[in-house]
């Protein structure tokens, strides 16, 4: 998901094209610009990007190598915390925003393998990113994805496409995994998370990851500040202390908000305590 800074309302529609409300396509995404969510899909070693995103994406893994590592545990910790929310207490729709481009161990794959009939909608701004997981969902009614920008959350919440497949009426489980670090403080962050929240009923589960320099040697990744910026999605780096904020109005579910690493962790991975990039957690809205 590429996100901008300081825009109202009427300026992120209309960058989006409309797409909120008609479901057209906005403009393609510029091929010649380094974009985070096709750099993430690179780290993972996938195909969906471009010679500008391997250019940013190297030049980061130049100043620090365990990048993929990072985005590796990002995808563990999703296939713990779902069959957590599946299986456990049984959540039957899901919301991913910022889910970027298509890679192995889509969040509808991940809960396929505990219910097949559970619901998901993605939601992202990044034109290529719905295009891909439009053409890969073809033919799964339990699964869409819709144009959408976490900073207007009016817009993605009234989105025809997203009413269509989830009912908000209903206990929801909303995904926001490394996508809040694109939004600045001026983008009111907080506050676009509580206009989710508000709108999720009793029962509904709130995840999150969020990249830190929290627990990094300090000075450690001096080196890369700019090199993951990509224009329009500053990479923005917030203490425990900042993301646990975003849980405000939240349950925090055992074990609160901890590394990557170590939201119940199966023992098959992260090797020797994994990396600490970043905090996740989830939160129950009683």
């Amino acid at each position: 998901m590429s996100n901008g800074g300081g825009r109202p309302r009427s300026a992120v529609h209309h960058q989006l094209g409309g797409a909120m409300a008609d479901n057209a396509a906005p403009e393609r995404s510029d091929f010649g610009t380094p974009n985070a969510a096709r750099m993430f899909d690179y780290y993972l070693g996938g195909k969906d990007n471009y010679a500008a995103d391997r250019e940013a994406a190297r030049r980061v893994l130049g100043a620090t190598p365990d990048v993929p590592l990072a985005a590796l545990e990002n995808r563990e910790f999703l296939k713990r915390v779902i069959p957590f929310l599946v299986a456990e207490q049984a959540i039957s729709q899901f919301v991913d925003i910022g889910s970027g481009l298509p890679t192995q161990g889509n969040v509808h794959q991940l809960v396929r393998q505990h219910h097949p009939d559970v619901r998901v909608a993605y939601v992202d701004n990044d034109a290529v990113a719905v295009e891909y997981c439009r053409s890969l969902l073809h033919g799964l009614p339990t699964v869409t994805a819709v144009f959408g920008d976490l900073r207007d959350p009016e817009c993605v919440l009234s989105h025809p496409g997203l009413g269509a497949l989830i009912d908000f009426a209903r206990p929801v489980a909303l995904l926001m995994t490394l996508v809040l670090d694109l939004i600045p403080p001026g983008d009111s962050p907080y506050e676009a998370v509580a206009a989710f929240r508000d709108a999720l009923s009793p029962g509904s589960f709130f995840v999150l990851s969020h990249a830190s320099h929290d627990g990094r040697e300090p000075g450690a990744l001096t080196d890369i500040s700019g090199l993951h910026d990509t224009p329009g999605a500053p990479h923005i780096m917030r203490s425990r202390a900042e993301i646990a904020r975003f849980f405000d109005g939240f349950e925090l579910v055992d074990p609160g908000v901890v590394f990557l690493s170590q939201w119940r962790p199966t023992g098959e991975y992260p090797p020797r305590g994994g990396i600490r990039w970043g905090y996740c957690g989830a939160g129950a809205k009683s």
